[in-house]
């Protein structure tokens, strides 16, 4: 599994780094939207295509029933999930930190990267943005680090220690310090959804809840 994910993931990084050079930004600029769009492309149709693969040769053949793709009325309860965790969860874990350590984890620093993404969205790109951060990066996300990580790693060492340690995987490849607790806290909520329902359907509808939200407090802040 995570021989899979390494090379899955290094592949993806390495698309979606030449897609950018490509089109001439360096991988810290403001990229417009479009470009970000692009590169999600290329980011996260690998991960889709292998885990097909992964399906077909060591599933079933079904995609929904090997990632546990279900959904039920019930999962609507994920709406105000994400919401408190957004406004909420994330800023009571963080707290700490910023008092420990105000540098790191001071608002700038925790808000920079989605302020950077609303702020590199124009008009009519504003929808494109929506579409992948709301719609797109949740669904993609939890098949990944839920569906696939934290089941397989269930298998091997039980429903706590995969919670913890597919959590924890989730918020360190964001690469941002200063979202880790937060983060991490809300990966503990998505896991604890999947394993409880084993189904994707309650973490699915709290991330896009819980990306929904942050999108909704940058358009109402500018």
């Amino acid at each position: 599994m995570f021989a899979v994910w390494s090379l899955t993931y290094l592949f993806a990084n390495i698309c979606g780094s030449v897609v950018i050079s490509v089109l001439g930004y360096e991988s810290a600029d403001l990229v417009p939207t479009w470009v970000l769009g692009l590169s999600a492309l290329t980011l996260w149709g690998p991960y889709i295509g292998v885990l097909l693969w992964v399906s077909k040769r060591k599933g079933s053949g079904s995609f929904v029933q090997d990632f546990a793709l279900g959904f039920r009325a019930q999962d609507l309860w994920g709406i105000p999930l994400g919401i408190a965790s957004q406004l909420l969860l994330v800023v009571l874990v963080t707290l700490p930190f910023r008092w420990m350590f105000p540098t790191l984890f001071n608002e700038e620093a925790v808000e920079k990267r989605a302020n950077d993404l609303f702020d590199a969205a124009q008009g009519g790109w504003i929808v494109l943005l929506f579409f992948i951060v709301v719609i797109c990066a949740p669904l993609v996300e939890e098949i990944v680090y839920r569906g696939f990580i934290q089941h397989n790693l269930s298998l091997a060492y039980g429903a706590r220690i995969s919670l913890l340690l597919a959590s924890f995987w989730f918020a360190a490849v964001h690469l941002q310090i200063a979202e880790l607790p937060g983060l991490f806290a809300f990966a503990l909520v998505l896991g604890w959804c999947f394993s409880r329902t084993k189904r994707l359907g309650l973490p699915i509808v709290a991330h896009v809840s819980f990306n929904a939200t942050a999108l909704t407090l940058m358009a109402l802040t500018r």
